[in-house]
């Protein structure tokens, strides 16, 4: 097993140290000893830190990429989970396009203030609604 210390795995990861001592107290990932007063981590902590990076790129916090890493021997992950979180995800994409959309009209159309476009309108109603359930909780 090839080990790297710390400062090795932060370069690759391009995560701050410190960030790596975090995720290590929060079990996400573990060293397997020290070499002087560095950690040191075998190199399974590339794979599980991507598996980190990617789940945090879906939007799953820390906590549950904790419990998709618990398991000895690999990762643990409900699939109900994921399908729940691509929905969400669906949803974000769905909501944005609607509002590039919007932003491009507004950009080209011809009506002399924008408030007079029925489009425009209807894109400040969207950008109001969301920021309502925001504030509500309800994202």
């Amino acid at each position: 097993m090839k080990e790297m210390d710390i400062g090795k795995v932060a370069r690759w990861s391009g995560l701050p140290t410190s960030t790596l001592r975090y995720y290590e107290e929060k079990g996400l990932i573990r060293s397997i000893g020290r070499n002087g007063l560095k950690r040191v981590f075998g190199e399974s902590v590339l794979q599980r830190l991507s598996l980190i990076a990617l789940g945090r790129t879906a939007g799953f916090s820390l906590d549950d990429i904790a419990e998709m890493l618990a398991a000895e021997g690999g990762p643990t992950i409900d699939r109900q989970q994921l399908e729940h979180k691509a929905d969400q995800l669906d949803l974000t994409i769905r909501r944005l396009s609607a509002i590039r959309d919007g932003l491009r009209h507004a950009a080209v159309c011809s009506a002399e203030n924008h408030l007079a476009c029925p489009k425009f309108q209807r894109l400040m109603g969207l950008a109001a609604r969301q920021a309502a359930r925001s504030r509500r909780g309800d994202d």
